[in-house]
């Protein structure tokens, strides 16, 4: 299935950061309860690689699964054989995209500078993740779409909130990544379940 069908769904990325194996089932479900279908799981949480196993095992193909803070190439094998296919990453290390690209993975990058940006796509790179939000603004946002070609994907990721979604929305992202305001370690199924419902409701009311 192609990366575009996900986004289509709804191109909002649940970052679980610090979750267990033995609580990411039921958060997975209320995540795609709410609409949810891309999953990550950042590989500095407790057993990611378990985690992501136990979603890919549950949701197949309908949800796509991954990892986050993937930093070296040697971890995309990993991912792989769990189940995972999407690769996430804070910086734009064109080895570990080409890792990723070859094993058959999805691969979103994190990237600061049209520099960084555009080496990333010639490596393969599937979308851009304007990593950290917070400094990278809407003008920022805007500035880059119009020097990059029309079908980069952009999705903001950091300090992002149902309520700050418009501008980025306005200047060209095609979608988010969520962090601690979807999801905190220990938080139970049922919050996680209403704060992705908060967020599918805002991301929807933007497209009218």
């Amino acid at each position: 299935m192609p990366f575009q069908t996900y986004l289509d769904r709804l191109p909002l990325i649940a970052i679980l950061r610090g979750v267990t194996p033995e609580e990411v089932l039921p958060i997975g479900e209320a995540l795609v309860e709410a609409g949810f279908a891309i999953i990550e799981v950042p590989l500095n949480s407790p057993q990611p690689v378990e985690s992501i196993r136990r979603l890919a095992t549950r949701f197949g193909r309908d949800v796509l699964v991954g990892a986050g803070t993937v930093t070296a190439p040697a971890q995309v094998a990993d991912v792989a054989m769990a189940g995972g296919r999407i690769i996430v990453m804070p910086h734009a290390d064109a080895t570990v995209i080409r890792a990723a690209k070859t094993t058959g993975l999805f691969c979103t990058p994190g990237i600061v500078t049209p520099t960084e940006g555009f080496a990333a796509l010639a490596a393969g790179a599937d979308a851009l993740k304007l990593f950290p939000a917070e400094l990278l603004t809407p003008p920022v946002l805007k500035a880059m779409r119009s020097v990059f070609p029309r079908e980069t994907r952009f999705l903001p990721v950091g300090g992002i909130t149902p309520h700050n979604m418009d501008g980025f929305r306005a200047a060209g992202a095609a979608g988010f990544g969520l962090g601690s305001a979807l999801y905190k370690p220990g938080m139970a199924a049922a919050e996680v379940g209403r704060n992705a419902r908060a967020f599918a409701e805002a991301w929807r009311a933007l497209k009218g």
